[in-house]
């Protein structure tokens, strides 16, 4: 879908990180808001340090209490298991009817590692303490042979591949399973997978890309790239290198949408945006790139930088979670869609159709079983 000025729709996203939320219900109550906004996803990040809910535990329960948003919850890859990481992410596909998405994350700290043991090629001396982690470069090439190994076991199982023939007693076409044997630097997987075939072939893949380290692994295995820039000039350059680094690993770069990552404060009323935050900007933080203004300043901004062709659109993240969504939703997303930049429902039911993603033949299953 076109915009009237001939460019792509805007793509719109938003975070639902909050401190300190032990339940469910704040949860669901945001994401059913960002959802009458037609907001492409929601994220919700997750560490191993960090104390509270599980994110893709959250969003599973999110699942059966909203009917369209993409649901994206971040996923580490350091030290867990890529089997159990994909079955997880295919199980949430499934329980939302294909609207799962994964943010993969690596775990770079020794107060994670500790949690687990040292994993990697140096071992932990004296026992119980890290004294080496594996350089970032690593952590993040091992994600990416995660990704890979992913993608593989969803293809295991073609679909069809379940039966459930109560007169011959069948449950599996095991002409239609697929033995998967990948071995990564740092791991093995075997397949098939336990789980059928996502509905979405494979559920939509983020990386936040800002960091050099992450910028390969979402060129050759994102579908969604995250940046973090203080300008469109900078956006439109980092989504140009993501685009030839794509096309180098052999990828069609338009199978790769670039979203600006962005803080959001829009205070307690309508206001002109803060020098620095409006016009050009937004100001650049230690956390990132943040806006504070008021939501028809946003609305603005993010009219300008598609205008700019900088990037695919906009992943929001609320200062304040409840009041700065309600008032993305309510009055920067209605003025968008006023002017026929952002959709006004969505056109299709699983977040592949919402980010104008085709859904991925099955590997196995083109190669005629090979």
């Amino acid at each position: 879908m076109t915009a009237p000025h001939g460019r792509a729709l805007l793509h719109l996203a938003a975070a639902l990180d909050r401190r300190a939320a032990h339940d469910a219900a704040s949860f669901v109550e945001s994401a059913q808001l960002a959802e009458r906004g037609a907001l492409d996803f929601v994220t919700l990040g997750d560490t191993f340090a960090r104390p509270g809910l599980d994110a893709l535990a959250v969003l599973s329960r999110v699942a059966p209490v909203t009917g369209r948003i993409g649901l994206v919850p971040t996923v580490t890859t350091t030290h867990t298991e890529p089997f159990h990481v994909q079955a997880a992410v295919a199980t949430l596909d499934w329980v939302s009817r294909g609207r799962a998405g994964w943010q993969i994350e690596v775990s770079r700290t020794e107060t994670e590692a500790r949690l687990f043991g040292h994993r990697g090629p140096e071992l932990p001396s004296p026992p119980g303490q890290v004294t080496s982690l594996p350089t970032v470069e690593a952590l993040w090439q091992e994600a990416g042979e995660v990704a890979d190994a992913a993608a593989r076991l969803w293809d295991s199982r073609e679909d069809g591949a379940e039966l459930c023939d109560g007169a011959t007693g069948r449950v599996i076409d095991r002409n239609k399973l697929h033995q998967v044997d990948f071995e990564g630097a740092t791991f093995s997987v075997k397949g098939p997978s336990t789980v059928p075939r996502p509905p979405q072939g494979h559920p939509v893949r983020v990386v936040d890309a800002t960091e050099g380290p992450a910028r390969r692994t979402a060129a050759r295995y994102a579908d969604v790239a995250l940046v973090r820039t203080a300008g469109p000039a900078q956006a439109r350059t980092v989504r140009a290198e993501l685009r030839d680094a794509a096309a180098a690993f052999g990828r069609d770069p338009d199978d790769l949408r670039v979203l600006a990552g962005l803080g959001v404060d829009l205070g307690d009323g309508e206001r002109a945006a803060e020098p620095g935050h409006g016009g050009g900007g937004p100001r650049q933080t230690a956390r990132g790139p943040l806006y504070r203004g008021g939501p028809v300043g946003l609305a603005e901004l993010i009219a300008a930088w598609h205008r700019a062709d900088a990037v695919d659109g906009f992943h929001l993240t609320p200062v304040e979670p409840r009041r700065d969504l309600e008032r993305i939703v309510n009055a920067t997303v209605a003025l968008l869609q006023h002017r026929g930049l952002f959709r006004t429902f969505y056109p299709g039911s699983t977040l592949r159709e919402h980010l104008g993603l085709a859904r991925p033949a099955n590997r196995y299953a083109v190669a005629g079983g090979a």
